[in-house]
């Protein structure tokens, strides 16, 4: 009876831990819904394949599902007959309630970070709508900007014609007149395997900037010089150059665009990132650098440009420059550290004189002079311009324009405007066979109030106190004409001297260097004559190079000995009678011959500066001025 007790008691109590590990597990399923709801749970027990165990009547199955849906196992197996249920459902329990505190946690930063969301929303929607306008404003398209934008375009299909200087543009080397020397010098200094830099000197219209764009087209490419095949080619004018001394534009050197007041471009200037912009030496990297007017550039910016053309690099300064700042994108943070290569080959043109050019510049770089252009020349340019307009012309316009123009440039322009007189006269019916004629070419002239480049011009008759300096004035060469008379004084000892006040005090020294001349050779004293010596047209002369010529005029104005017309002279009068050395003696004999003069007595210390070429004039050297005598007094 006993052992029936303690059975069904025992009974009872197995039946009793059953019933709690039910309502156990009935409890952690509940939580398992709530912590991954219904759907999920489902999802999540079919993936580890625990749907029949969690549905089976068998409590080790059940726990087992439970096992595989925590642990995410859907390998474990049958549970160990051994193992203690209590005791892993306590386990299940606390993985249970720590994934519950996770969650929490995880719901209270969500909640956080929706709070902050809700709290910058408004923020957020303003610059939404900021960026919004701020795209749809990029187009400011409207009736009136579009009828602006037709009216360019109407415009881009209008053209006038070409400019007829524009045509009549040199186009090959072969086409520039009476610049062989200079060109044949130019092209030997760059077609070399060490060019320099160069400097070309001349007046203006002659074809220093021509000869400088066709030179590069010739050698480039060539095996004996470094220029390559796609060389660079960069034209500037001088007088467009400016330095700034705040350095904020620079468009030679280059300059750097601070990002606040410069305007660097807006993904730099938001940084606060200096934006280097490089020049025109930077450009003719490789290449050649040509600057017309180079005379005319700022002193300072000059030496600027010589210290790159030293190094051969450019350098970049700027206060907001950081090297430390990572920002900076690598090629700024190179141009800013290393500077940009500026290897090149500078051409300068000028119409100033080589006196006028910074002498740093001068040392630098080599020197071309190009010639001025003689009235043959001018004849030449006139017959190939007419060709190329293709127009017909009246013998003796090319000598009419010659007489009037010395340059290629003021030729060309005459002779456009002889052609459009030509062109609108009233009787003019055929422009086919339209012919220029000279009258064409005077009646231009007096319009555009032109006179004759050549005022003096050699005679054929000898003169009495009359004979021909010859000066410089500019690049071009020309004729003084002085003339001298004297009159015995009223008392003896008591004459006057009357020269141009104008003329200038070291030719004035020269009429005192002739009186002693004269006195030391002859006996006379100039003080018993009243004497007036005259240079013709009033104008100064620079310099003591008419001093043989004045001494020649005053001794022919005494001595009553007439000198031939076609002779010239030049040399300063030493007051022993020596003929010195004077400057400038290729523009003169160019102008001289030009003017008609067949003889020209220079200094014997000039003898090397003859040009090679001066056909159609006798050269006489001299050391003293009494060897002038036979070749300047008709008797």
């Amino acid at each position: 009876m006993q052992y029936e007790v303690r059975k069904r008691r025992k009974k009872e109590q197995q039946n009793r831990k059953t019933s709690q590990l039910h309502w156990k597990i009935e409890a952690i399923y509940k939580s398992l819904d709530q912590l991954y709801g219904t759907q999920g749970l489902i999802l999540r027990a079919s993936k580890l394949d625990a749907i029949d165990l969690m549905s089976s009547q068998e409590i080790s199955d059940r726990i087992l599902a439970l096992k595989r849906v925590l642990w995410e196992n859907p390998t474990l197996t049958d549970l160990d007959p051994d193992e203690d249920l209590e005791k892993t459902l306590n386990e299940i329990e606390d993985l249970i309630a720590e994934k519950f505190a996770r969650k929490a946690v995880e719901e209270d930063l969500q909640q956080r970070i929706q709070d902050k969301m809700n709290e910058k929303y408004n923020e957020y929607l303003r610059d939404l709508q900021a960026q919004v306008l701020k795209e749809q404003n990029n187009n400011r398209e409207n009736a009136q900007t579009l009828k602006k934008y037709g009216q360019l375009e109407v415009m881009e299909h209008i053209s006038l014609n070409r400019s007829a200087l524009e045509i009549l543009r040199p186009s090959s080397l072969e086409e520039i007149v009476g610049q062989e020397k200079a060109i044949r010098s130019l092209v030997s200094k760059l077609n070399t395997p060490y060019p320099q830099h160069i400097l070309l000197y001349g007046p203006p219209g002659v074809g220093k900037t021509t000869c400088a764009r066709l030179a590069l087209e010739i050698i480039r490419g060539r095996q004996q010089n470094p220029f390559s095949p796609n060389a660079p080619f960069v034209e500037v004018d001088g007088t467009t150059l400016r330095w700034d001394p705040r350095e904020s534009t620079n468009p030679l050197l280059g300059s750097v665009h601070d990002p606040i007041y410069q305007g660097a471009r807006r993904e730099l200037a938001e940084d606060g990132i200096p934006e280097p912009k490089l020049g025109l030496v930077s450009e003719a990297h490789g290449g050649i650098l040509f600057i017309d007017e180079i005379g005319e550039m700022d002193q300072i910016l000059q030496n600027k440009l010589l210290k790159v053309m030293e190094d051969k690099r450019v350098y970049f300064e700027s206060s907001y420059y950081d090297p430390h700042d990572e920002r900076i994108p690598r090629y700024i943070k190179r141009i800013f550290e290393e500077g940009v290569p500026a290897d090149f080959v500078l051409i300068g043109a000028t119409t100033r004189s080589p006196e006028e050019i910074s002498p740093a510049f001068r040392s630098r770089c080599m020197e071309i002079f190009f010639e001025p252009l003689t009235t043959e020349h001018i004849q030449q340019i006139v017959e190939m311009s007419a060709r190329k307009l293709q127009i017909n012309i009246e013998p003796g316009v090319a000598e009419a324009i010659g007489n009037y123009t010395n340059d290629g440039r003021g030729a060309n322009k005459l002779l456009v405007d002889a052609y459009a007189l030509a062109l609108n006269e009233e009787n003019s019916s055929n422009h086919d066979y339209l012919v220029v004629t000279c009258a064409h070419v005077y009646q231009a002239i007096q319009n555009s109030r032109l006179t004759p480049p050549v005022y003096a011009r050699a005679g054929h008759d000898p003169e009495v106190g009359c004979i021909f300096g010859v000066g410089v004035y500019g690049y071009q060469g020309g004729l003084i004409e002085l003339e001298a008379v004297a009159f015995p004084a009223e008392k003896p000892g008591h004459g006057t001297i009357r020269f141009n006040d104008a003329a200038g005090s070291m030719t004035r020294d020269s009429v005192f260097n002739a009186a002693s001349v004269l006195r030391q050779a002859t006996g006379k004293n100039i003080k018993d004559f009243d004497l007036h010596i005259n240079v013709v047209g009033g104008g100064k002369v620079d310099g003591p190079s008419a001093g043989v010529a004045i001494y020649l005029a005053i001794l022919s104005a005494i001595e009553q000995k007439p000198i031939y017309q076609d002779v010239a002279v030049t040399g300063e009068l030493s007051i022993r009678g020596q003929v010195k050395a004077v400057g400038g003696l290729s523009e003169k004999l160019h102008g001289a011959r030009q003017a008609g003069i067949h003889k020209v007595l220079i200094p014997a210390g000039n003898l090397s500066d003859v040009p090679l070429q001066m056909d159609g004039l006798e050269i006489i050297p001299i050391k003293n001025v009494q060897e002038a005598f036979a070749h300047v007094f008709a008797d």
